[in-house]
């Protein structure tokens, strides 16, 4: 049977490649799509848990999808914040999310507080020269990106000019810090902040501190998480349309690799109707010849899949030195239902015509023309 499958195969090459290919291109649209969402999902995660800060606090009309709401409370917040016991530092953050050549958040950092929660790492250059002024920050993964930047370069943030004035290891919230001020100045939202980030002197004193906030006049209402408390909301259950949107793109890859596999394995069936015929006349089984449409369709998934699986390996190593900026994440997870997903489509795309052949009348299929 196994020479009858990979015979029937390569007897019809160019049907077989394009077969192989559609179920590639499943798989590859399966784990492209996941890697790319829960690779900035994971890349938030990572980015907010580098920021040193025990305690979030935002106003209530805030998002934990950073840069989705403006500015809304007033920069001296902080200073109240500060004053609070078991609170040691208080950072104001006006977060502004732009769509450039990518989709970006653009921290707007008062530099000393925000260094303070956990000090930057330069690799090259330094922090701003003063809290006003049009420079920016930018981590390694983005200086790496595109042709390369340097300590000097002018790069367009919000639409205007920045000069680079300092390089640092990734991982602390954003890939570009300017001064806050500068931020409200540009955007109209001078003396205010979107978010505050706390440094407690005791992480087991983020309850007491939590009741102080909100016992605070005018800050009833405020946000006030723990990191990980912020960690856990940026999960794809707690994010909506997260997994809306991941399960559409990937019916419409199942219905591509479906539709293919249907089409192919059908013609081939009518094709080789005076094979089934012979087949059946020598005595093989109903499931005999179920069991090779459905060979034929395993061994061509088999192949879609190992293709699909290894281009989308290839193309992470691509991005991972092209576009250093972008996350992707190929989780075995994901590669194991991307397997079973393409497999259990193909099969079902087959079975169909696979039943049709079993039911051909041997003596009708020897008269077939």
């Amino acid at each position: 049977m196994n020479r009858l499958v990979v015979g029937n195969l390569v007897y019809r090459p160019l049907r077989s490649l394009i077969s192989t290919l559609a179920v590639a291109i499943e798989v590859i649209m399966i784990l492209s799509i996941a890697a790319i969402m829960l690779g900035m999902l994971n890349g938030a995660r990572t980015r907010q848990t580098g920021i040193g800060m025990d305690m979030i606090a935002k106003p209530g009309t805030a998002s934990n999808l950073l840069g989705v709401s403006g500015a809304a409370a007033s920069v001296k917040v902080a200073d109240v914040l500060r004053e609070l016991p078991h609170v040691t530092v208080a950072a104001p953050v006006n977060v502004q999310l732009t769509a450039g050549s990518s989709l970006e958040n653009i921290y707007g950092i008062d530099f000393p507080t925000y260094d303070a929660l956990r000090p930057f790492t330069f690799l090259a250059g330094r922090a701003f020269s003063s809290p006003d002024g049009n420079e920016v920050i930018v981590d390694d993964y983005f200086a790496r990106s595109g042709k390369g930047f340097h300590v000097g370069d002018v790069i367009p943030v919000l639409n205007h000019p920045f000069v680079i004035c300092g390089i640092v290891e990734h991982g602390k919230g954003g890939r570009k810090f300017i001064p806050i001020t500068t931020m409200g100045k540009i955007n109209g939202t001078e003396g205010k902040a979107s978010l505050f980030y706390l440094k407690l002197d005791d992480v087991k004193n983020a309850d007491l501190v939590k009741q102080e906030i909100r016992a605070t006049p005018g800050m009833q209402q405020y946000d006030v998480q723990t990191t990980e408390e912020l960690l856990a909301s940026l999960t794809p259950e707690k994010l909506p349309g997260f997994n809306i949107g991941l399960r559409v793109v990937i019916g419409i890859a199942v219905v591509i690799g479906f539709l293919v596999i249907f089409q192919s394995m059908y013609t081939a069936v009518m094709e080789r109707t005076r094979e089934i015929g012979i087949l059946k006349s020598l005595g093989a089984s109903r499931g005999y010849v179920v069991g090779v449409v459905l060979r034929e369709t395993g061994l061509l998934a088999a192949c879609g899949i190992v293709l699909g699986v290894a281009v989308t390996y290839g193309m992470r190593a691509i991005f991972h030195v092209k576009f250093p900026t972008l996350d992707f994440a190929v989780t075995p997870e994901w590669v194991g239902s991307a397997v079973v997903i393409a497999l259990v489509g193909a099969m079902l795309g087959a079975l169909y015509p696979a039943l049709k052949a079993a039911r051909k009348d041997p003596i009708d299929a020897l008269s077939y023309e």
